[in-house]
């Protein structure tokens, strides 16, 4: 399997070319040069199977040329070591609940497989450092992912004032090769930076250069895996899922499990006020803009990346796109009410991100009188947005004793301005 790039360079590389590089050259984001169709049998045999078999089958054919399978197995098994459980709330309505992991968020699996390849890879003589941009989760889930591991340092950058209390204590207690960047901008102006960096000539010359965003290869692909893992412990008619979206890396996955054969009949791109891609949906024009900050953090992004990669899965076909795909956007006093509601209907709690993927869920139902099993994404702890919670549900949230302890440690993170300049001093100092 080889891989090219989004932006239309021609030159074809190899799976660790595009985990190590994580931009191409010409900026754009790495995707695989033809999709796999997994065979029947496979499906067959996927209820019996347990999570890491799954993966191993999912990803086997995106990275057989640079690991062997016995360590491909070993990563997966050490990167899926957590419960990814399917909650039936009601019948034929259903969450994933993917913060099982480490960090509490569903960032975890995508960040323990990078950080895995990105340390074999470093075994091999490779000195890394790892630039990052997060909204919220995935600066904790990268860090803890990477933590101590040999022959690479990771650089996070947050939007100062924008995540909340517990995930920015997440991001910047751990110390070690881990360093967090507190910027002065939003989310997009992080995100811009690692671009930047990437590109820069000096930065190349004397560092090697990788991500940890969604727009690293090893990143996003292993996020399809718990799309087949939820489809086969339902193990009835395709069902639709609703993702709660904001960089859109979650959602391509499982987009590319589908274009993989997996039987899904819709998917739901949950959005909250920064709604670009459900624009997209309803217009057909790509429009980017400034973020706004809102409840649910990890999705505040103005101009997501991994847009380019559905359109490549799609061959840039609008109407199979749309045929796919449906937008909706939530505002917070929704968010609100459906943390309310779901509370008081299913005596369940979710975290604001869960709560706008009900919505959308709910929303397409009403809309079309959906009577298929529907799922919706839990894409973080409760725990971690306790405030807003506890605020809005009127509920304690108990919050895990390894939360509890990031609250409990000193903060360390260096003020940085949305200045490509200054931040090449820090890296190469």
């Amino acid at each position: 399997m080889k891989f090219l790039s989004t932006s239309g360079n021609p030159e074809k590389v190899t799976f660790r070319e595009a985990v190590l590089r994580g931009l191409a050259p010409d900026k754009g984001l790495y995707y695989p040069e033809t999709i796999p169709e997994l065979p029947s049998r496979f499906f067959n045999e996927m209820p019996q199977m347990s999570l890491p078999e799954i993966g191993f089958e999912v990803l086997s054919p995106f990275t057989n040329e640079d690991l062997e399978s016995k360590i491909l197995s070993d990563i997966i098994n050490e990167t899926l070591n957590f419960p990814i459980p399917l909650v039936e709330l009601a019948p034929s309505t259903y969450t994933l609940e993917l913060f099982h992991g480490p960090t509490f968020a569903f960032k975890d699996v995508g960040a323990r497989f990078l950080a895995r390849c990105l340390g074999y890879f470093a075994n091999q003589g490779e000195q890394i450092t790892v630039l990052v941009a997060t909204s919220g989760d995935t600066g904790s889930a990268v860090g803890h992912g990477f933590l101590n591991v040999s022959g690479v340092k990771v650089k996070i950058l947050y939007p100062s004032g924008k995540v909340s209390k517990l995930q920015e204590q997440q991001l910047t207690t751990l110390g070690h090769n881990i360093e967090a960047f507190e910027v002065s901008g939003t989310f997009d102006d992080c995100q811009r930076l690692v671009k930047e960096a990437f590109t820069d000539r000096e930065l190349n010359e004397h560092l090697t250069l990788t991500s940890a965003n969604s727009i690293n290869i090893a990143r996003w692909l292993p996020q399809s895996i718990y799309y087949f893992w939820a489809v086969a412990r339902l193990n009835m008619e395709p069902p639709v899922i609703s993702v709660p979206s904001g960089n859109y890396g979650n959602i391509a996955g499982g987009l590319l499990a589908k274009a993989m054969g997996l039987p899904i009949k819709k998917f739901i791109a949950a959005s909250n006020a920064n709604d670009v891609f459900p624009q997209y949906l309803a217009s057909g024009q790509f429009n980017p803009r400034d973020s706004v900050k809102t409840l649910s953090n990890a999705m505040d992004v103005g101009n997501p990346s991994n847009y380019p990669r559905i359109l490549e899965i799609y061959d840039k076909l609008f109407e199979e796109i749309t045929g796919d795909i449906y937008g909706i956007s939530c505002p917070d006093e929704q968010t609100i009410s459906t943390i309310r509601k779901i509370k008081q209907q299913y005596n369940y709690l979710p975290d604001p991100h869960g709560a706008v993927g009900y919505y959308g869920l709910e929303k397409y139902r009403e809309q079309y009188g959906s009577q298929e099993p529907g799922i919706f994404l839990e894409t973080a702890h409760p725990a971690k947005f306790h405030e807003v919670l506890e605020n809005v549900a009127g509920t304690r949230v108990n919050i895990p004793e390894a939360l509890a302890a990031a609250l409990g440690k000193p903060k360390h993170s260096i003020p940085l301005q949305p200045d490509l300049g200054e931040f090449k001093k820090h890296l190469l100092r």
